[in-house]
């Protein structure tokens, strides 16, 4: 899967979440180290832990 791919899967899987929620993934990729922190950055989700290849990652609140 490639980092786009990983971003879009990503997004799909964050909207199921309720806000405030926390998001466990493990990326393989080795793009995801730059682009899940500035994935979350530009979508204002909080990158709680950033240890390639696990994530976790919080949704927005409201």
């Amino acid at each position: 899967m490639g980092c786009g791919d990983l971003v879009l899967e990503l997004r799909t899987r964050m909207l199921s979440l309720k806000p405030g929620q926390v998001m466990r993934l493990v990326a393989t990729n080795p793009g995801a180290e730059e682009d899940l922190p500035a994935w979350c950055r530009m979508t204002g989700n909080t990158l709680i832990t950033s240890r390639h290849p696990v994530y976790m990652i919080r949704r927005k609140t409201i």
